[in-house]
């Protein structure tokens, strides 16, 4: 270091302790609560929905970095409380510190009005029932600009911030372009409005409408006030899910597989009521969408989880935009496995997918990894030679109807009508195969459309898993143990969680302060690369108590396996045959998208086959 450097070190090292001014301090905390325009308006937007607020308006302009103005009709303030509502670490919203552990209001530190006070001109008005007429107060970059004064107002709180960072020109500049803070301000309005339903909620940007969403009270009220926010897109491909255990509830929409994204867009949870981005939840989500989703897409959900407050410390961030769970662990099993049954449980008739599709991916073909032992190789392959003699076997077993207007193929047919069928299974009866590739069938609404390797990929993919998971894991013994140096820590994980190591199939012995020898490993993934699964599960195990490596190995494996083994293009099927792949389609879990998250069917309604030829007009 230069010694000009460290004389000018030693000599701030010798400066005397002050106490800093309050303006000063003010500053401080807005820096670390105010970063940008949709900072302050998140704050804004808590404080309202507290009060109480029924009906929320918003607008801002120049994407906010001129003007913000939030109007509620909540409680509001009595006059004499105007002036402490701008002072530091005041609220209504705690009274003793173990309010702290149980809060159930968004707001609650005390600091947000007079740290957006302190780098902007800040007016506020509000008006209670127990006084006649609103009062208004302002303050001016932490200076006061007055005393309250009378002004006309209903019931409510208006809270107007203009220049925001104008007595601050070096944060000023870290602030991006108009659009980005329009963007910016936008997706907190949606989370806001998504959180509460409860509340009408208009929002306008340089004073153009953007958006307007009505109160919501039932299922059906709340699926279209989605779309509205969300889009209709990803209100016509999801499902609504409800659960719930002793101290913990979860809901909402999930995308279906097919409907993924490549940005993680549209992707919303609430924990009581409060936006949050939490690593935990993250990786439960991912989780139960790992074996339906292509690579590299997104899953698409609004969830909201509700949990005993005692249970939840909101006080983690300054943003208040992360959450720390009690029982961690449990949180995230919960989330994982009833988000996977229910993904799992998607029946065609549920997840039905319609043409066009919503996003576009190109397969990739999946990473060959090795079979282990010749035995173990042969012993998967028998099965899906077994697996593909099933279908003439459940076609015999069973009468195969057909409609009425393929009977009568041969006969005239009225041009105008024509009779429905009925009691019809939700993939209908196969009437033909297109190109060797796909299969035709006719159902109630339509017509639906299979890929018949995709479709068959997935279920000899599933009985592989089925079948792979009655059975204990075979270890097969290395003849030359793998070493593998890690920190301290890690070799304490091992130590730590060896009965999890020898459930997945390892045999690992700690050989000193860090390093560890695999003396065993599961015998299907012995041409993995071992020291990065096995480092990779200890990551695992050290944020989130569990690891799902070892069987995301394995599935790989299965899903290559069950890729090979199934039927192929041009590969001729009888009816029958077809109609027994799409009966077991409908029972089979996880039956909508092949391995490798591609749609096996598709659908294309009557009224949408009608329109293309001008029926009816």
């Amino acid at each position: 270091m230069p010694t000009d450097q460290l004389e000018s070190m030693k000599r701030t090292s010798r400066k005397e302790i002050r106490q800093l001014d309050d303006n000063l301090i003010n500053q401080i905390a807005a820096g670390e609560v105010i970063e940008r325009p949709a900072s302050l308006l998140k704050e804004l937007l808590e404080n309202s929905v507290d009060a109480g607020s029924s009906r929320i308006d918003i607008q801002i302009d120049k994407g906010g970095l001129k003007r913000v103005l939030v109007r509620d009709n909540g409680h509001g303030i009595p006059v004499e409380q105007l002036p402490l509502a701008l002072s530091r670490h005041a609220t209504s919203k705690l009274v003793k510190a173990e309010d702290l552990f149980t809060m159930q209001t968004l707001g609650f530190r005390g600091e947000a009005l007079p740290s957006i006070g302190a780098v902007s001109r800040l007016t506020i008005k509000s008006a209670c029932e127990s006084q006649d007429g609103g009062y208004e107060y302002s303050v001016h970059g932490g200076r006061e600009m007055g005393s309250p004064r009378p002004v006309a107002l209903d019931v409510g709180t208006q809270v107007e911030v203009q220049d925001l960072f104008y007595n601050t020109p070096a944060r000023r500049k870290f602030l991006r372009t108009e659009k980005t803070e329009f963007n910016h301000c936008d997706s907190v309005i949606r989370k806001v409005a998504l959180a509460n339903d409860h509340v009408e909620i208009r929002f306008s940007h340089d004073g153009r409408a953007v958006f307007h969403v009505h109160p919501a009270n039932n299922t059906a009220s709340r699926a279209k006030r989605i779309a509205s926010i969300c889009g209709k897109p990803f209100a016509e491909q999801s499902v609504y899910m409800e659960d719930s255990v002793e101290v913990m509830t979860l809901g909402g929409w999930i995308g279906l597989p097919t409907f993924s994204r490549s940005q993680r867009d549209l992707q919303y949870f609430f924990v009581n009521g409060r936006a949050v981005n939490d690593n935990l939840v993250s990786h439960a989500v991912r989780r139960a969408y790992s074996d339906v989703l292509f690579h590299g897409r997104q899953p698409a959900f609004v969830l909201y989880f509700t949990i005993d407050p005692a249970l939840v410390d909101v006080n983690v961030h300054p943003a208040k935009s992360e959450v720390r769970f009690r029982e961690s662990r449990s949180v995230h099993d919960y989330i994982y496995r009833t988000l996977h049954r229910v993904i799992a449980e998607i029946s065609p008739a549920q997840g039905e997918v319609h043409v066009p599709t919503p996003s576009t991916v190109v397969a990739q073909p999946g990473r060959v990894g090795g079979y282990g032992s010749p035995n173990a190789r042969n012993n998967i392959q028998a099965m899906v030679q077994e697996q593909l003699t099933t279908y003439q076997q459940m076609s015999e077993s069973r009468e195969v109807p057909l409609s009425d207007s393929l009977m009568n193929a041969g006969n005239s047919v009225d041009d105008t009508t024509c009779s429905p069928p009925v009691n019809i299974p939700p993939l209908g009866y196969a009437i033909a195969q297109f190109r060797g590739i796909y299969i035709l069938a006719e159902n109630s609404d339509g017509l639906i459309m299979v890929d018949m390797h995709a479709a068959h990929e997935r279920l000899t993919y599933e009985t592989l898993k089925s079948q792979m998971d009655s059975k204990a894991v075979n270890s097969q013994p290395l003849l030359v143990p793998l070493q593998i140096n890690i920190s301290r820590q890690e070799v304490g994980i091992v130590e730590n969680y060896a009965g999890v190591f020898a459930d997945m199939g390892f045999e690992i012995d700690a050989l000193g302060e860090e390093k560890i020898a695999v003396r065993a490993v599961p015998e299907m993934l012995v041409k993995n690369d071992l020291e990065s699964l096995v480092r990779d599960v200890i990551s695992d195990l050290s944020e989130f108590g569990e690891s799902q490596r070892v069987v995301d190995a394995r599935d790989e494996i299965l899903s290559s396996v069950a890729c090979h083994g199934s039927v192929r293009a041009n590969r001729k099927l009888e009816i029958s045959e077809m109609n027994a792949l799409l009966r077991q389609m409908e029972i089979v879990e996880r039956s909508g998208q092949c391995n490798h998250g591609r749609p096996t069917w598709m659908s294309v309604s009557l009224k949408e086959i009608d329109k293309w030829f001008m029926r009816g007009r």
